[in-house]
């Protein structure tokens, strides 16, 4: 799989978002007219900001679940994952706010196995229900010792696009990026309910650089 974001300072999907508002700002202070443009050259650079791409760089080890977003730990469970895995899994939610890093990364190595795309509502991505109904898409990956680890995005309130680019059969590398959320969400990641858990709710974590498990 190629990192198709790597070496931008921006993600390529938000660079029509910066554009859009960059474009009236600079019309706008050509026509003399300043306080739009100050207005829109402020969204500009929210906008940039907001699709930022900063470099991680990922721990090594064989057995390792990394943090798939930046963002708060919101939820650690045990239960069974009905719909991919079918297993007995730990979930860790993370939630992203606006101020995050929306780019989402690969949580371990192995190969992409299957994509599942879901339709479906925008809810508060903080809460329960939101795990089962909002627009979502799932990422399955198969680990070099055969363990599987699911990883969905899940759009938020605000969130309308979930952007992925990977494929099944496609190799999996800790850290590298394979998407993004616009404008708020949650990242929810699945692995084997025998795993250790190595953080806690209300843990703040960096995608592809913090440790949320690892396999025993």
């Amino acid at each position: 799989m190629a990192d198709r974001a790597k070496g931008f300072p921006i993600a390529p999907e938000g660079l029509p978002f910066v554009l859009g508002a960059a474009a009236p700002a600079v019309l706008a202070g050509l026509l003399g007219c300043r306080k739009t443009a100050r207005a829109f050259g402020a969204l500009a650079c929210f906008t940039g900001w907001f699709f930022r791409n900063p470099p991680r760089t990922p721990p090594r080890g064989d057995d390792l679940i990394l943090a798939s977003g930046d963002g708060e730990v919101i939820a650690i469970q045990k239960e069974f994952e009905p719909r991919y895995l079918k297993e007995q899994s730990i979930r860790v939610s993370i939630f992203l706010n606006i101020f995050d890093v929306h780019i989402n990364r690969m949580p371990c190595a192995g190969t992409v196995v299957d994509l599942a795309y879901q339709p479906g509502r925008f809810l508060d991505a903080g809460g329960q229900d939101a795990t089962v109904h909002n627009e979502q898409n799932a990422l399955m990956i198969e680990t070099p010792s055969q363990r599987k680890v699911l990883c969905v995005q899940v759009a938020g309130l605000i969130a309308r696009r979930i952007v992925c680019w990977v494929e099944p059969g496609d190799a999996a590398v800790p850290g590298e990026r394979f998407g993004l959320i616009r404008f708020g969400s949650r990242m929810d990641t699945y692995f084997d309910a025998g795993s250790r858990v190595r953080v806690r709710v209300g843990d703040r974590v960096k995608g592809g650089e913090s440790i949320l498990a690892e396999f025993t």
